[in-house]
C-alpha cells in the first residue's frame, strides 16, 4: 500500500498535528515503513501454529488475607512525620 502525499496531510489534520511542508516526506518514508512492516507481520505463516493466549502459564498467586497484630507500634510509627492517637496523620488531600 502506497501513502501519497494528500494522505499525510489529511491524517495530520485529523490528528490536529501542524507539519511543516518540508517535514511531509520524512513522514511519509515513516508511515510506509510502519505499512510495510505491517504487511509483513500479516503475511507470517501461522497455519501450523496453536493457539495461544499467553507466552507462559503464569498464573496469579494470592496469599490469604491474615490479621497479625504488630506489638511495636513506636517502631512502626517512628519515620511517621506526624501522628496522632497511635496512627499516622496525613494532610488533608480532598477538598470540600
Amino acid at each position: 500500500m502506497q501513502v501519497s502525499k494528500e494522505e499525510i496531510i489529511h491524517i495530520a489534520n485529523l490528528a490536529h498535528l501542524q507539519i511543516e511542508e518540508n517535514e511531509i516526506e520524512e513522514y511519509l518514508m515513516n508511515l510506509q515503513e510502519i505499512l510495510n512492516f505491517a504487511n509483513i507481520v500479516n503475511n507470517a505463516p501461522v497455519e501450523m501454529l496453536d493457539v495461544t493466549i499467553g507466552s507462559n502459564q503464569a498464573q496469579n498467586i494470592f496469599r490469604k488475607d491474615e490479621i497479625e497484630i504488630f506489638e511495636d507500634t513506636q517502631k512502626l510509627l517512628q519515620n511517621a512525620v506526624t501522628q496522632e492517637q497511635n496512627m499516622f496523620k496525613i494532610p488533608k488531600v480532598i477538598n470540600n
